[in-house]
């Protein structure tokens, strides 16, 4: 990723839009079609009605596992999929005009994929990956509201995918530096003492273990400059950096001599991991410190109103970096968005929102909560899996 900090915070983003989603087999439908006009998207319902499904399989136009991380053979309805199969198809009007997007877990002569497919206009793509040249999908849900306290592995999941949304490259690194990663672990647990081999590895390791962390740091980097930026709104700015023995490294020489350090610290290091049974030093140990700027306190000791306003302010401010470095407005996933914010507040969420130029998908159980968004938006009502349209009682929608 080439720095672009000077120049990408002036690109408009084309607006990326579903035109229609159809679900065949997925979680709780049987089959489910929902037509769109450019909108954003409201889902309202009661809890358990299948709400949140929608927006997991709008998650499945980006690379992995969608927003919950679900094993693909759970994904399927286990009431009516005998075979465990299912399908998400899409209709999307992007930067190249309409296309057409299918994926899913299908049946073969040899039995059940174990893999997801992609097909784009009818044909098979060589991977997931392909799926960033069309769109770009981004997600809050509230599973994340323990980012800040929780395990630093979480923290960096959440980097990782904020990269990959402006860095289609950096998936294959994260696996690639991993895969390599458990084959130095398995020589050392096996006691292997050939350095031609554990040099060729660590070699490895040493290449795409800087790629992954300078693609993290300048993703820092970028989003920092604009939110520093930005002017103050109702949800705090954050302030973010980089924390591992590999930024350390980083920090103390010049990038040229980076692979070379970090290539000697894993040759140093293999005594040590062999006895922890683990390789102790690289980009997988990197954690994200997040602090509330105006109050110069680490979020993790913040209240918990104030933690989801930082998180909410950060995804947003991704969301914006990634259509003007992308040039195309991401997808917004918003899983029960509203319900912790009080009217005036959501007011400024949704008119934050709409300046993206995004299409935004927002669940909640009550309508009046999304009554600020008025005809911004359509409004659906979610009951036991099935879909239908709705004109909210408080009269929001036209």
């Amino acid at each position: 990723m080439a720095n672009q900090t000077a120049q990408v915070f002036s690109r408009q983003p084309d607006r990326i839009w579903l035109e229609e989603l159809k679900l065949s087999q997925f979680r709780n439908y049987v089959s489910a079609r929902v037509e769109l006009d450019g909108r954003h998207v409201v889902l309202t319902g009661q809890n358990g009605a299948g709400k949140t499904n929608l927006l997991e399989a709008v998650s499945f136009l980006s690379p992995g596992r969608g927003m919950r991380r679900a094993a693909y053979s759970q994904v399927a309805n286990t009431k009516s999929s005998d075979d465990g199969s299912w399908a998400v198809h899409t209709q999307l009007h992007g930067a190249i005009g309409e296309v057409s997007i299918g994926t899913g877990i299908s049946i073969t002569p040899q039995g059940l994929d174990s893999q997801r497919r992609v097909r784009v206009n009818s044909a098979n793509a060589k991977s997931s990956d392909e799926l960033l040249d069309h769109a770009r999908v981004l997600w809050l849900t509230p599973a994340m509201d323990g980012l800040f306290t929780g395990g630093k592995s979480d923290r960096r999941r959440f980097l990782d995918r904020m990269v990959l949304a402006i860095d289609p490259e950096h998936g294959r690194r994260v696996n690639a530096f991993e895969k390599a990663m458990r084959s130095r672990n398995k020589l050392l647990e096996t006691a292997s003492n050939d350095d031609a081999w554990l040099g060729g590895i660590e070699q490895q390791m040493a290449e795409y273990g800087v790629a992954i962390a300078f693609a993290r740091a300048e993703l820092v980097n970028l989003l920092k400059a604009l939110i520093d930026g930005e002017a103050e709104t109702s949800f705090p700015k954050a302030n973010l950096a980089l924390a591992g023995d590999l930024e350390d490294l980083m920090r103390a020489g010049s990038a040229s001599d980076l692979e070379d350090s970090f290539r000697s610290e894993l040759a140093r290091a293999r005594m040590r991991d062999r006895a922890a049974g683990r390789t102790l030093i690289g980009p997988h140990r990197t954690d994200l410190l997040v602090r509330h700027s105006a109050k110069d306190m680490e979020a993790a000791l913040c209240s918990t109103g104030e933690q989801k306003g930082l998180l909410t302010g950060l995804v947003l401010a991704h969301a914006k970096l990634v259509g003007e470095v992308s040039g195309m407005a991401p997808i917004l996933l918003l899983d029960e968005i509203a319900a912790h914010f009080d009217g005036a507040r959501r007011e400024a969420l949704f008119d934050l929102i709409d300046t993206l130029g995004c299409q935004a998908w927002m669940t909640g159980t009550d309508d009046h909560l999304f009554e600020a968004l008025a005809n911004r938006a359509q409004y659906f009502h979610v009951s036991d899996g099935t879909v239908t349209v709705h004109e909210p009682e408080t009269g929001g929608a036209e």
